[in-house]
């Protein structure tokens, strides 16, 4: 059954505003705080290391917690409207730092950075977690996640953009009292843009009613469960192992083109890498429907990669050569984020089928544990790499340092990449074999037995709602 429009874009407007917490905080963050507010690149990384690490329990326990909630306004609702204000007052104070001293500014943006990612834990894991539950058609999931991711994209755009915008609107000087102007800026416009955003969502979707397949199992053992789904690890590694090599160039991109191509045109390549990729991302969602998200996935992968490559072997002067490689990079930009995405929501029915149990939230605490641990060591080991190579803030780089930002932008990503697309071929499930798997939900909440559509020579007995599969 396909959803209504106006209930996909009140689904996806949240993505939008909450891509400020990509873009700015990996890529233009860093160097604001190790460039002018003087934190030390060393410490900063470690920092953002450490944050993620802290993720990785906040994440799953928020999914668990989501799964189990009972309000009159839902299981995902309370938390995206209550964590939307806390999360946009971190946002303001971590782009906002005060003057003072060193380890006063090492300090502030530690316990912002760890209240901001706790507070977007608090809304993303419930807000993704609603998106499986409103449409369990496997192609109608394609077009409500490619909206969704797609918005995010252009959030993302809007966010690269930002900096450049607010920078020649106001006509601000490239100095640190222009860039921490330009920083004001950007969150007193993020901050309340999110907080509407999020609350439009909350006001407009309702959660599904009656689910009595709701999780009770305790947190360790749910999580077992969650590993012996074989389809969710194969997407989950996968995703992961690519989702490392795409975080390393956006880490370093400022620090690329500045130092190796040494122009001044990061914002501009970034804007086209993001424009190239929402353009494109209808054709995907098209192509998927065509030869299976698996497949749509994987060509994707396979343009990215094959078009960056190349950017390691570029160099002083090769600006409009990097232009080229970029928007061909750009391509397959929308479909790796999207169809991910919907292929998660079709391996938690999978779970459904094994366990008895709507798990959402803890499938997307796990994911975005992957996502977020993907991007914290691509920004702390790639930083603490850059240091060790001798980086030296506002300077002309030494040639070990030029090689050093070359193979991590360019190089490492595209051998990771190409590591993600062999394990994708092995994921399992297509469009036959997911209609085969809601068929036998039906079934074995009927109570009758039911052969698993993946394992043939496992049959699965007569659901017992809430009882795990032994």
């Amino acid at each position: 059954m396909s959803l209504p429009f106006i209930k996909k874009f009140a689904y996806a407007v949240p993505a939008f505003a909450l891509a400020v917490v990509g873009i700015p905080v990996y890529v233009y963050i860093p160097k604001f705080y190790t460039d002018v507010v003087g934190v030390h690149i060393g410490m900063l990384g470690f920092l953002l290391l450490a944050v993620r690490i802290f993720d990785a329990l906040t994440d799953p326990l928020l999914g668990y917690v989501s799964d189990r909630t009972r309000t009159p306004f839902g299981r995902r609702r309370p938390y995206i409207a209550a964590g939307s204000l806390a999360l946009a007052l971190s946002l303001y104070l971590l782009f906002n730092p005060p003057e003072a001293s060193t380890t006063f500014e090492t300090w502030w943006f530690g316990v912002l950075i760890f209240s901001l990612f706790f507070f977007w834990t608090t809304v993303v894991v419930p807000y993704e977690s609603l998106g499986p539950e409103l449409t369990f058609d496997y192609h109608e999931r394609t077009s409500l996640f490619s909206m969704r991711d797609g918005a995010m994209l252009a959030g993302t755009l809007v966010a690269a953009s930002s900096p450049m915008i607010v920078s020649r609107a106001l006509g601000l000087s490239q100095s640190p009292e222009g860039d921490r102007t330009k920083f004001f800026w950007i969150a007193a416009v993020y901050g309340p843009m999110l907080i509407v955003c999020c609350w439009w969502c909350v006001l407009a979707i309702r959660e599904r009613t009656g689910l009595d397949r709701v999780s009770k199992q305790p947190l360790l053992k749910g999580l077992h469960a969650v590993v012996r789904n074989r389809p969710f690890v194969l997407l989950l590694v996968s995703y992961t192992v690519a989702a490392f090599g795409s975080n390393l160039p956006a880490t370093l991109i400022l620090y690329y083109v500045e130092y190796v191509l040494e122009s001044k045109q990061a914002d501009l390549f970034l804007v086209l890498y993001f424009v190239t990729g929402i353009v494109f991302l209808p054709a995907w969602v098209l192509l998927s429907k065509r030869i299976g998200k698996k497949w749509s996935w994987i060509a994707s992968m396979a343009i990215n990669t094959g078009s960056f490559v190349g950017v390691f072997f570029l160099g002083p002067g090769d600006a409009p050569v990097y232009g080229v490689l970029v928007f061909f990079s750009g391509i397959g930009l929308g479909a790796t984020i999207a169809l991910p995405s919907a292929m998660q929501a079709d391996v938690i029915d999978y779970d459904e089928l094994l366990t008895g149990e709507r798990r959402e939230g803890q499938y997307i605490g796990l994911w975005s544990i992957a996502r977020k641990l993907a991007a914290a060591l691509g920004v702390g080991l790639s930083l603490s790499l850059l240091s060790h190579a001798g980086y030296t803030p506002n300077v002309e780089q030494t040639e070990t340092v030029r090689m050093t930002l070359r193979v991590l932008y360019a190089l490492i990503p595209s051998l990771f990449n190409l590591l993600g697309l062999g394990i994708a071929l092995f994921y399992p499930i297509h469009a036959k074999a997911h209609q085969e798997i809601l068929a036998a939900i039906q079934k074995r909440r009927a109570g009758q037995k039911v052969q698993d559509p993946l394992k043939p020579e496992r049959i699965l007995e007569g659901m017992v709602v809430g009882k795990a599969l032994k």
